[in-house]
């Protein structure tokens, strides 16, 4: 009688007697030690999963428990629980099943079938579907637990070494800690509640915001002005093309015409020296048949023996043909036009060379047309930052030269390596090239021992003779370490700058190809500039050393 009355007082109160897991009436129910009741079986479930752990936990607010808990019935509830299942009328009519998808946040107390969790406990670090939501807030009626809408940033509240919630500030380390780092690890250091580092914090987030507002308006501006100076160099690069293309086909029509007039010209040279010629080859071929025919007729009257008819044959016979005289005619015997061939290929090698000039001063302007002006970089972590990897060409390398650590490091020896014959060796001047070129901005270092240059270099620079020294030609910029105690030079297309001495061991060597800019550092505590060259670069750059005392070295860093 008394459980039938305790059952029918709490039919009102349906929810106390429902499992948060199942959602059903309560089957063998069980209370933990946190007051959370579950069905036996469901509870099991749950703790079965984080065997692995060995710690378990309370599906609802997620307190611990280490060891496993004994579970025992509660005989007393388990019957105030069955009586009410055999009393009520209607049964318990589910809320809306609505599972979690692609990018929802689940419910942390559902088994099996995970649904949409639709608010999360921030002082339980659970996130609840509406049911659960529901049996969580009727389950603590009193205590008015922070709920927010359902995230799944929970485990960032949670400390990873204690699994306890984040509530303190720690101002020293500037992190969010849980009470016990507060007596472990940030012991003594500068703490105060999440709530007071909040506020404090806040002051600065208007500051904060106005500072990034004004850097979104300086990009946006500075988007636009990039997207505008890129349509119009598009636009212009068209047009220059089109342009282009236009003038050199009319140059090469204007070439073909001046070719078509050369070749009428020698043509009409020709048909008018052979038409002369011929016309005199059919005189000489009438003269020639008549002088034989007449010859023929003497020999035949040498031997008649009518003396009447020679001597009046002979007189017809004997004399000339009128005909032109064949010494009055000079004959070139060295007829050829090699000369003209010789005018072709000079202005051929004239136009090249107009060419070639005139395409260095294109290529300069070309270079001139940037949407994008990117400041030079000054300290040593900006250059680094166009750091590239370079390695030494064994096909360039001279004689003298012994290549070593991964063909990063050249030493000059004082015996020739046995290097097999190659059109890019160094036959005179103990040289090497990299493999790899320079068209953009780069950066590299070197470390030094000794008598060692620093170059860059066309590739195509002669790899034999007086030409081949990097110092002495129009293809290559050299850095000369070491050029007496006092000083040290920089050498391009035999022209000599004297620089003071470069004092470190560590030389860094900066290439702004776009920009026609070389620049050469002495590298230590800092950047200390030592040669500048600012010229127009026409093709790509590589790296090259000349060695030029013996066991001296240098080292790619």
């Amino acid at each position: 009688m008394r459980l039938r009355k305790m059952a029918e007082a709490t039919q009102s109160n349906q929810d106390l007697f429902t499992c948060p897991v199942c959602l059903d009436l309560l089957r063998d129910p069980v209370t933990l030690h946190c007051g959370h009741r579950y069905c036996t079986g469901c509870i099991k479930d749950c703790w079965d999963q984080e065997d692995q752990k060995g710690v378990y936990s309370c599906p609802q607010c997620r307190q611990t428990f280490t060891p496993r808990p004994v579970l025992n019935k509660k005989n007393i509830f388990a019957e105030v629980v069955e009586q009410y299942r055999k009393s009520r009328i209607q049964p318990v009519v589910p809320a809306p099943v609505v599972c979690a998808g692609a990018g929802d946040v689940e419910c942390d107390v559902c088994t099996g079938r995970k649904l949409k969790a639709v608010k999360s406990c921030l002082e339980c670090l659970v996130s609840y579907c509406e049911t659960h939501y529901k049996a969580h807030n009727d389950v603590n009626p009193r205590r008015k637990h922070k709920m927010v809408d359902a995230t799944g940033q929970l485990q960032e509240r949670i400390c990873t070494q204690h699994e306890k919630p984040l509530e303190v500030f720690c101002r020293t380390d500037q992190t969010c800690v849980c009470l016990l780092c507060v007596m472990d690890e940030h012991k003594g250091h500068d703490t105060v509640s999440a709530s007071a580092g909040r506020k404090e914090e806040q002051t600065h987030l208007g500051e904060t915001q106005r500072r990034f507002q004004q850097r979104i308006l300086e990009r946006e501006k500075e988007l636009q002005e990039l997207r505008k100076a890129v349509e119009t160099l598009k636009s212009s690069a068209q047009t220059a093309v089109e342009d282009s293309e236009r003038i050199f086909t009319e140059m090469i029509r204007s070439i073909e015409r001046r070719r078509s007039e050369v070749t009428e010209l020698i043509r009409g040279q020709e048909k008018a020296e052979v038409s002369q010629a011929e016309e005199h080859l059919e005189q000489l071929e009438q003269e020639i048949a008549e002088l034989k025919r007449r010859d023929a007729e003497l020999e035949q009257l040498s031997h008649t023996e009518d003396h009447i008819h020679f001597l009046k044959t002979f007189q017809s016979v004997s004399s000339t043909p009128e005909t032109k005289a064949v010494s009055s005619t000079c004959v070139d015997q060295s007829l050829s036009f090699e000369a003209v061939k010789k005018s072709v290929s000079s202005l051929k090698g004239q136009l090249e060379d107009f060419c070639k000039e005139e395409l260095m001063k294109i290529s300069a302007a070309v270079a001139k047309v940037q949407a994008m002006l990117l400041p030079e970089p000054t300290t040593r972590e900006e250059f680094l930052q166009y750091s590239c990897h370079f390695t030494l060409d064994p096909n360039t390398a001279n004689g003298l030269l012994y290549l070593s650590e991964g063909n990063r490091r050249v030493e000059r020896s004082d015996t020739s390596q046995a290097y097999p014959d190659h059109p890019e060796r160094f036959n005179m001047y103990a040289e090497v090239l990299c493999r790899e070129g320079v068209s953009g901005r780069s950066y590299w270092e070197v470390e030094r021992s000794g008598n060692v240059d620093i170059a860059v270099s066309y590739k195509s620079i002669s790899r034999r003779g007086h030409e081949s020294w990097f110092g002495g030609s129009d293809q290559a910029w050299m850095l000369c370490t070491y050029c007496s105690s006092s000083s040290c030079s920089f050498y391009h297309s035999k022209k000599q700058t004297k620089l003071p001495l470069v004092a470190s061991s560590r030389i860094g060597v900066y290439v702004d190809h776009r920009a026609g800019t070389l620049a050469f550092y002495n590298v230590s505590d800092t950047m200390t500039l030592l040669h500048r060259v600012q010229t127009t670069f026409t093709h790509t750059l590589y790296p090259g050393f000349y060695i030029s005392g013996v066991k001296s070295s240098v080292k790619l860093l």
